[in-house]
């Protein structure tokens, strides 16, 4: 480089972060795309469509939700980094973005180069959920599958889902043998499961808590750290007996890895707004997520901290699912 060129280099890098701030600024300007990679009636169709529709009237376009279910979310995260990086195009996924990483040998796309975390919506535990089971506690629980090796038959979202890696977790700390039974997505899981197919699920709160509080299915016991405000009366699985186990999946707003950070600021500021909404807080709160917000710096140091740990925690378990 010459000193004759370094001016015009500057002022070329000049003119690209002023057109980019500009973009953020007018953004948006049309309707916006929001994936959500499993079958409607799931934990994240619910969480994108909650928030998706406060986060409109924010951004002043609408939002709109398309259900790209397949291969344990996948295939809309493949299209996600495959999308224009205009802020056109987001997804919201929970987790299971981080399993995914570890999962499948040949992903088409980088979890942590190809999609940008843009802002955390929050976190919920699971819920230990039976329908036909006479069972009232974790104990009789694990008492059953114990005397009845595979006898229990739990349904999950897929292989490689948040059901099915929390069942196989608690599986492995308890010394039982249950039967998976994969769905294409926890919505016809819950339906198989209220009617009777399988016997149990370890789920998110979000897509069973309403049936619970029907009375259609019982929670015997939750998974995260401490009790669930939600829920307050349940015991966790580590206090019903299991020390040591503890899973709290969280949800996320995701763009494609070369969003500009101008859109990711811009969208990061929008959902916290929203998030800071007392109203919606309770709605996400009735369903058992309690709202976290932070910065999509924070966020991204917490992708890539559980790729790692879940990572090991799945190659531990033989997990594959390819």
């Amino acid at each position: 480089m010459t000193p004759r060129s370094l001016p015009r280099l500057m002022a070329f890098v000049v003119c690209l972060f002023a057109a980019a701030t500009a973009l953020a600024q007018s953004y948006p300007t049309r309707p916006i795309r929001m994936l959500v990679p499993f079958a409607p009636g799931g934990s994240v169709d619910i969480v994108a469509r909650v928030v998706g529709l406060k986060l409109s009237e924010d951004l002043g376009q609408p939002i709109v939700v398309e259900n790209k279910s397949g291969a344990g979310g996948t295939i809309a995260t493949a299209m996600l980094a495959k999308s224009p990086a205009d802020g056109y195009t987001l997804m919201v996924m929970h987790q299971g973005l981080v399993f995914n990483a570890s999962l499948y040998a040949n992903l088409p796309y980088d979890t942590l180069k190809d999609i940008v975390p843009t802002a955390h919506i929050g976190a919920t535990p699971n819920a230990l959920v039976v329908n036909a089971l006479p069972i009232k506690s974790l104990k009789e629980f694990l008492d059953y599958a114990r005397a009845n090796p595979g006898r229990i038959a739990y349904g999950s979202g897929g292989v490689g889902s948040a059901g099915h890696l929390s069942m196989e977790l608690l599986q492995s700390l308890t010394a039982t043998k249950l039967t998976h039974v994969p769905y294409k997505g926890s919505g016809p899981a819950l339906t198989d499961l209220m009617g009777g197919q399988v016997q149990a699920m370890l789920l998110t709160l979000p897509a069973v808590i309403s049936y619970v509080k029907s009375g259609k299915l019982r929670a015997i016991a939750t998974s995260g750290s401490r009790r669930s405000g939600a829920l307050p009366e349940l015991p966790t699985i580590a206090e019903a007996g299991v020390p040591g186990y503890e899973y709290t999946p969280w949800y996320g707003v995701f763009g494609p890895g070369t969003l500009s950070r101008e859109l990711v600021s811009r969208l990061n500021v929008s959902v916290n707004k929203v998030l800071a909404d007392a109203a919606l807080r309770d709605q996400l709160a009735q369903q058992g997520l309690e709202v976290h917000a932070m910065d999509s710096a924070r966020f991204a140091e917490l992708l890539r901290a559980d790729v790692a740990r879940w990572g090991k925690i799945i190659r531990d378990l033989g997990i594959r699912a390819d």
